[in-house]
């Protein structure tokens, strides 16, 4: 009996060895060594080079980083992983190009705000100090800013989240397009119209005078849509489960709402309007439109005019003197401490009210 030979294929596996299941792979710390590579390269491209700027040198850092890791990843792991990579690479990219004006903002309203931010700043206000002279301070602006977001918090969150309600539980038909179509066109508003039309109004029709509330109203305006979107949003995210659970044991459908819709995306709708509440925290137009500023004290937003912390940076920064300056840069640094604060408190509080998982 003749017992037939078989010869391995050229290039093929060893007869009994294990074939491979994987292909080769760079080590997880590659990005981060092509990375460092490329800045040296970037920064010695500029300086040979002889360019001054070193947003420049940053920007050929960054081609040379996409280019070197794209390059790389083809020759050892293949083509279509090296595509993957450029992709990342470009998304890691773009993040830092957009990181790098924030963080030097940043750094530049806390290193020019610190000068005059103390606990005096915070306690006193302008009075009779001229823009010229050192001294006083934005507890009349802080005053204003939290009643006027106060005071419109009041008027745009619950017609918003009923809005909203009415758009997701009782929505159907021609007004629910309508509705739709209006809170989508007050999105992208500029928050100048709203100033112009509350002035029309308010003051031009009815007579008011230029007060705080009138301030808040624009400002309501401007939070209105926000809110509705945001909530509406959350209230989809709802299952439909709950509800049917809640309709077969022949609770009303209004109490479904209240009890268990509305309880279910609470941690939502509390994040929508905290960040509402930030965007219109930072508006000048309206502000300066309708409140016109005040460097004393008032406590009534209804009678005469407020400051606020946007319109005493404007109006500190236009006044052109060194201490104005400074003293606009430190309310400037208030605003982003305040609107940062915000901004951590609807964090915390939608981890704190998101749905449990696990046992």
């Amino acid at each position: 009996m003749s017992h037939a030979t078989t010869t391995p294929a050229v290039g093929g596996p060893a007869p009994g060895a294990t074939p491979r299941l994987s292909s080769a792979r760079l080590p997880r710390w590659t990005p981060w060594v092509v990375a460092l590579g490329s800045v040296a390269a970037g920064c010695a491209a500029g300086l040979a080079a002889g360019l001054s700027s070193k947003v420049q040198w940053g920007l050929i850092a960054g081609l040379l980083f996409v280019v070197a890791n794209f390059a790389l990843t083809a020759r050892v792991q293949g083509r279509r992983q090296a595509r993957d990579r450029l992709a990342t690479s470009l998304v890691w990219a773009s993040f830092v190009l957009a990181l790098i004006p924030l963080l030097s903002l940043l750094w530049v309203t806390v290193e020019r705000g610190l000068k005059v931010l103390d606990g005096y700043f915070l306690s006193h206000s302008m009075g009779v100090i001229a823009d010229a002279e050192t001294g006083g301070g934005i507890y009349h602006a802080i005053v204003g800013t939290l009643e006027q977001v106060g005071l419109a918090t009041l008027m745009a969150v619950p017609i918003g989240l009923l809005t909203a309600v009415y758009l997701v539980e009782y929505g159907t038909g021609k007004l629910a397009k309508a509705v739709t179509f209006f809170v989508d066109v007050m999105t992208g508003i500029p928050s100048i119209v709203a100033g112009l039309f509350i002035f029309s109004f308010w003051i031009m029709i009815l007579g008011f005078q230029p007060s705080g509330f009138a301030g808040a109203l624009a400002l309501a305006i401007l939070m209105m849509p926000v809110v509705v979107r945001s909530t509406e949003e959350m209230l989809k995210l709802v299952p439909n489960e709950l509800r049917e659970a809640s309709l077969a044991l022949g609770v009303p459908k209004w109490r479904t709402i209240l009890k268990v819709v509305l309880p279910t995306s609470v941690g939502g709708i509390t994040t929508g309007v905290m960040l509402a509440v930030a965007r219109v925290a930072g508006e000048t137009a309206p502000v300066l439109l309708l409140v016109w500023g005040n460097p004393l004290i008032n406590m009534n937003p209804f009678e005469q005019g407020q400051s606020s912390l946007p319109l005493y940076v404007y109006q500190q920064y236009a006044a052109g003197q060194s201490a104005s300056i400074d003293r606009a840069w430190a309310a400037a640094l208030v605003l982003i401490a305040f609107v940062m604060v915000l901004n951590l408190a609807a964090r915390g509080v939608a981890r704190w009210k998101a749905p449990k998982t696990g046992r």
